[in-house]
């Protein structure tokens, strides 16, 4: 929730300049970031305040926040500001590490504008923000928020999750917390430092070359042999599936939730289990992605169990047809399934050679039943 100013806390002149009835030029010079007579943090919680709204005189002040006269800011920052201020500052200047690292000394910010801020900083600024183990703790979404910024260095992300799992935090809006609660328990923690680590530096590196490549419209990472079904990754992407394989569970995991589409495609088939269902978790993964990876005879049961079990997914008939007509589905899925299917479909299923002996015999019989009636 946006905070909000009791106007009587305002001295009378800034109040007077909050008036509608004001005489317009008034309203308008203090849109400018001109207030005669108040402190430069009254005149800037009134251009915020001004701020709100959609007449000509907000507008002005709106743009006037955009690019904050600097011994306004300055001058403001040197006091006591109201919840409401910090929260339009810290979300304007949430990459500007040097305005930041002000904001966040105010007695008076909120958890909930530090957990937005978090959400959109930059890397400096999440530096700093991660240096508060007292609010990690208090307000645990401000540690999900700089996890899920893909600017949070990987080792700062290391960091606040592990403080939080030592706590006994949950934290439900990193989506595979689990697999990374799991992942960090078992791995070196890396002291916060000035610069970044090698090991951050690799995973940014991983980034760039993830963002480099182009898949086209519904395109897959890796090409089946018509022979086997053995799936391999394409040419294009055997760098990034080779950095990848050189990163640690718990970056795999992150870049997994973060990362792009191809990156997403080539981490749900990973060996290790945790992180292909973070991949499968990513908050970006998109039915027609869900459509080709239940196809997929390199992804694990787990993560073919885990679509089966999303009622998102397999409210799509094709995800259905696709998850009993792979051969690794578990056939408790598979089975849940087979009575979903068209006539035509369950033909081709109980004459297939790819599936398990009973999932095609249960298809004969559900369509043996269908018939008689």
């Amino acid at each position: 929730m946006v905070p909000t100013v009791d106007l009587t806390t305002l001295p009378p002149a800034a109040q007077k300049l909050l008036d509608p009835a004001s005489p317009a030029p008034l309203r308008q010079m203090a849109a400018k970031g001109i207030a005669p007579g108040l402190k430069p943090g009254d005149a800037l919680t009134v251009l915020c305040l001004l701020a709100q709204g959609d007449d000509p005189v907000a507008k002005g002040a709106a743009a006037t926040l955009e690019a904050l006269p600097p011994p306004l800011l300055k001058g403001a920052l040197a006091s006591p500001l109201p919840s409401f201020v910090l929260e339009v500052l810290a979300l304007r200047y949430a990459t500007d590490a040097e305005v930041m690292e002000r904001v966040l000394a105010q007695p008076q910010l909120l958890d909930e504008t530090v957990e937005r801020a978090a959400s959109r900083a930059s890397e400096a600024v999440a530096e700093l923000i991660a240096t508060n183990e007292e609010r990690l703790l208090r307000h645990p979404a401000v540690v999900e928020a700089l996890y899920m910024n893909r600017a949070t260095r990987m080792s700062t992300a290391d960091r606040v999750l592990e403080l939080a799992v030592r706590n006994g935090k949950v934290l439900h809006g990193i989506p595979a917390f689990e697999e990374a609660a799991q992942a960090i328990a078992g791995e070196l923690i890396a002291l916060p430092s000035e610069e970044p680590t090698p090991d951050d530096l690799q995973f940014q590196e991983t980034q760039a070359v993830a963002e480099a490549i182009e898949l086209a419209e519904g395109e897959d990472t890796h090409d089946p042999s018509e022979e086997t079904g053995e799936e391999k990754p394409k040419p294009k992407v055997l760098p990034l599936h080779a950095m990848l394989a050189s990163l640690t569970i718990s970056q795999r995991i992150r870049r997994a939730m973060l990362g792009t589409g191809a990156e997403r495609m080539l981490l749900v088939r990973d060996t290790n289990k945790m992180v292909a269902l973070a991949a499968i978790k990513s908050p970006m993964m998109q039915e027609n992605d869900i459509a080709r990876i239940s196809t997929s005879r390199s992804v694990s049961d787990a993560v073919l169990s885990a679509i089966a079990r999303n009622k998102a997914w397999v409210g799509n008939h094709t995800i259905k047809v696709n998850l009993v007509s792979n051969p690794r589905t578990p056939f408790v899925y598979a089975s849940k399934f087979i009575g979903h299917l068209r006539d035509d479909e369950l033909k081709i299923l109980m004459k297939s050679k790819g599936v398990p002996a009973a999932v095609a015999q249960l298809a004969r019989q559900t369509l043996q039943r269908r018939t008689k009636k």
